[in-house]
């Protein structure tokens, strides 16, 4: 990253910021991501963007020079360039991840899938008599920027983690991620598709969580620009009718998990009583259950290795 200082006065970046916003407003773009950009960028905390205090400041310390982070803009505005890919961050949970183009940025709503395995943990409690769930080993698949398995890292202390991603450069992102947020020595990455890289965890896992690509393929180009021309379609693309993914993981996760250890994917709208009745089918799962996102759309299904 170019730590350069560039400084400009308060009243020219108060300019700039004027027309940036009158341009954000015309292209239907949140006023808030222009001050992401100017917080990142320009250190300006929330109160004086809101109050517009640093109008009166003699100067401030760019990282970047005015016209690059006017250029900035512009991919925001006319390439629909996602923020998060404009700054190198994406804020989740508590934490903030590296992100760029070669990994899906992380959406507010995947954030219910760790309070569900944490619930899920708590629920199971240590009469069954196995290993209590929170201290095995848990399985993130297709793990992108690293963002579920390093949440389930800090959520569950006394776990092992596993992390597959099929391409090498989502992994690179993710294991900058986990270095930097101190969870490198809990978490381990393999590149390879879904469980192949983890032959030796077979009948072992506690819990498997994903949040895999399961849009249908005719649907990806009527995806909002930000998403159909930026995020990797790898990581969105769910074949023909959106389920290949999902349908792989019902498949082949019966060989991996120990008896009562958790499936765990997030899905589309409507997919969820299919892979329902995928999973009853399959015979080896038990307590299916279907749990809403924050919008109330049945987004995330649960279920336990019988």
């Amino acid at each position: 990253m170019n730590h350069q200082h560039h400084s400009v006065s308060g009243i020219e970046l108060w300019q700039w910021r004027q027309e940036a916003q009158a341009a954000a407003i015309a292209s239907n773009i949140p006023l808030k991501e222009m001050d992401w950009l100017l917080q990142e960028f320009a250190g300006l905390d929330r109160l004086a963007l809101h109050l517009d205090s640093f109008k009166d400041w003699p100067q401030i310390e760019l990282q970047l020079s005015l016209q690059e982070l006017n250029q900035r803009w512009q991919q925001r505005l006319e390439r629909r360039m996602p923020i998060q890919y404009l700054i190198g961050i994406a804020h989740w949970r508590q934490f903030s991840l590296t992100v760029s183009p070669d990994v899906l940025i992380p959406r507010p709503e995947t954030e219910c899938l760790i309070d569900l395995a944490v619930a899920a943990v708590r629920d199971t409690g240590n009469g069954s008599g196995c290993q209590p769930l929170n201290e095995g080993q848990w399985v993130d698949l297709g793990t992108g920027s690293g963002a579920i398995a390093i949440a389930l890292a800090d959520a569950f202390p006394a776990a092992t983690l596993h992390a597959v991603d099929i391409s090498a450069r989502a992994l690179q992102v993710a294991q900058e991620n986990a270095q930097h947020l101190n969870f490198a020595d809990r978490i381990q990455f393999y590149q390879g598709g879904w469980w192949q890289p983890l032959n030796h965890l077979k009948h072992q896992v506690s819990g498997m969580v994903s949040n895999p690509p399961y849009i249908p393929e005719s649907m990806l180009p009527q995806l909002q620009p930000e998403v159909a021309r930026h995020e990797p379609h790898l990581a969105l693309n769910g074949g023909p009718d959106g389920m290949v993914c999902v349908r792989h993981l019902i498949e082949t996760a019966p060989d991996y998990l120990h008896p009562g250890g958790i499936w765990l994917v997030e899905l589309m709208i409507d997919q969820a009583p299919i892979v329902v009745e995928l999973l009853q089918r399959q015979g080896h799962y038990c307590h299916i259950q279907v749990h809403p996102d924050l919008a109330g759309i049945d987004r995330f299904v649960l279920a336990r290795r019988r």
